[in-house]
């Protein structure tokens, strides 16, 4: 499935055209409401590309399996991404692919991160933020599960440094960061 080592997570509807004109193949949905993420999930897909809608940040929509079965059966995105297990345990049961996004501010985070990982079994990881190679090293051998970072990723380096620390791709909401070609 990823076919760009570069996700276009995408904050703002503007910039659903420059995450289908880049080189990423695959599209994290940030944005949108019940009324508006159908479309935009339909013009992603017409463009080849995977989408993964993050959950929490959709309006309209409750923590409950009923909204993931809605999600699942009547928008039919790749996946979603969600920082709570119980979605991650719904979407499973719906054959979405799932993400769980954890934030890392300390050990304890970290510690109960790799808890929640452990409980729910999601298909990937998404790690914020995604400028800690030593971190992303440690977990991408101690999960075993593909892992994507994000968050405060500024230059290609950042990008090339989480590549080289064991992050199968790199998240970003800055369209310019969407060009690289790796």
């Amino acid at each position: 499935m990823v076919e760009s080592q570069i996700i276009a997570s995408i904050k703002e509807e503007k910039d659903i055209d420059k995450a289908i004109r880049s080189s990423a193949n695959i599209a994290f949905l940030l944005i949108g409401d019940i009324l508006t993420v159908k479309p935009y999930i339909e013009k992603l897909k017409e463009a080849n590309m995977y989408i993964f809608i993050h959950l929490d940040f959709i309006e309209g929509l409750s923590n409950t399996k009923g909204a993931v079965k809605f999600v699942a059966d009547v928008w039919n995105p790749t996946g979603i991404i969600s920082t709570k297990t119980n979605m991650i345990r719904y979407a499973k049961d719906e054959g979405l692919v799932t993400i769980q996004r954890i934030f890392l501010i300390d050990r304890g985070a970290l510690q109960k991160g790799i808890e929640m990982i452990k409980s729910c079994k999601p298909d990937a990881v998404e790690v914020l933020p995604g400028l800690m190679p030593r971190v992303i090293d440690q977990l991408s051998h101690q999960l075993k599960l593909p892992l994507i970072v994000g968050g405060l990723i500024q230059e290609k380096k950042d990008i090339l440094d989480a590549l080289e620390a064991g992050a199968l791709a790199v998240s970003s909401g800055d369209p310019n960061m969407w060009k690289f070609d790796l």
